[in-house]
């Protein structure tokens, strides 16, 4: 491997429609891009904290500690204007650094980017983006959007398709009934992932939870507001839960004999966790405890996506991941997927509210 150079550049793509954040809305993905070039390859790893303003101004709360400006700052002071006649010693400091760096998506970032370099993904990333692993469709009702609209877009679904994931606990409980109800009157073989984003508070997840066609449910995740009374209601009703939010916390821990209390899988966005060291720890640990694992996108652009889906294949093969978040993507970034127009170094933009910047190193 011949001398590696670093080069940063920052991303703004615009969304046809809004995507949920827990119960906010954003109508546009700000990241970064990480490029590591040698003489005979050039690779890229996206570096993007689900952080900053919501669609109204306000700021997202819940995800990502970090912002983007204290992610560039870290790799400024890591990476910037460094270059070395030993690209292989490189691969040894950026794993060193994604196990070491305090920003969980520069973290995951650095990681990925090393596995790239290290020939662990680099030959995966546009072959799984283009052909993935059977989806999970994510379903939600947009604001003022009828509910005849979900059902021909659940209608219109792969005949393959087995699974789809509901946003539940963002608007009224008769609303969502309907909207589940109405899935199902669509396309009764179908599973739903429900994802309340702790939206209940438990009487009212009880509630909900009762009025649901329980064999149609593979879980609800991230049921209650708080993460101890997920227990509770899977007595209650007899409904699996997941975890996603509750993994980011310092003092996350697995409940004693965890299948008997109702948990059923975790859902991995990895962006949010840190690097995949800290993800397959994750997986290894549920695994060993019988828990299901999904690898899950934190509204990443197309490269972070096809990252998502290598690192899946590789580390879940069983379980489809829950990627299903590029529709309203204006632009793809780095790599393809379909959109008509894909930001790149050699064409940035702008165009439409799209943008590669210039390189920040």
């Amino acid at each position: 491997m011949s001398e590696l150079s670093f080069a940063l550049y920052p991303y703004r793509i615009a969304l046809s429609r809004p995507l949920p954040v827990g119960k906010q809305r954003i109508m546009h993905r700000t990241g970064l891009v990480l490029e590591a070039s040698t003489g005979e390859k050039r690779v890229f790893a996206e570096i993007a904290p689900l952080s900053g303003p919501d669609m109204d101004g306000a700021p997202i709360l819940g995800f990502s500690a970090e912002s983007i400006d204290d992610c560039i700052d870290t790799l400024k002071s890591g990476l910037a204007g460094r270059t070395s006649s030993d690209a292989a010693d490189w691969v040894a400091k950026l794993e060193a650094m994604a196990d070491s760096v305090s920003q969980d998506a520069v973290a995951w970032g650095l990681g990925i980017l090393a596995a790239q370099l290290n020939e662990q993904l680099s030959e995966q990333l546009s072959d799984d983006i283009a052909h993935p692993m059977p989806d999970i469709p994510l379903i939600y009702l947009g604001e003022d959007e009828p509910l005849e609209a979900v059902r021909k877009r659940v209608k219109a679904l792969p005949a393959q398709t087995r699974f789809v994931k509901v946003k539940v606990g963002q608007t009224s409980m008769e609303t969502e009934l309907k909207l589940i109800h109405g899935i199902l009157a669509e396309r009764p073989q179908l599973k739903l992932r429900l994802d309340a984003n702790q939206g209940f508070e438990l009487d009212d997840a009880i509630d909900f939870c009762a009025c649901l066609p329980r064999d149609a449910i593979d879980y609800i995740e991230e049921p209650c507001r708080n993460p101890a009374d997920n227990p509770a209601l899977f007595r209650a009703v007899g409904i699996g839960y997941a975890l996603d939010e509750s993994l980011a916390l310092s003092d996350f821990h697995f409940p004693e004999d965890p299948q008997s209390q109702g948990l059923r899988a975790l859902v991995l966005k990895p962006m949010l966790l840190g690097s995949p060291a800290r993800v397959q720890a994750f997986i290894d640990d549920a695994h060993s405890r019988g828990i299901r694992c999904v690898i899950s996108s934190a509204l990443e652009s197309s490269l972070g996506i096809s990252a998502l889906a290598a690192f899946a294949k590789q580390v879940t093969p069983e379980e489809a991941p829950g990627l299903d978040t590029l529709f309203p993507f204006e632009a793809d970034c780095i790599v393809s997927h379909g959109q008509k127009r894909c930001l790149t170094p050699e064409a940035p933009g702008p165009v439409l509210g799209c943008e590669l910047g210039a390189s920040l190193l």
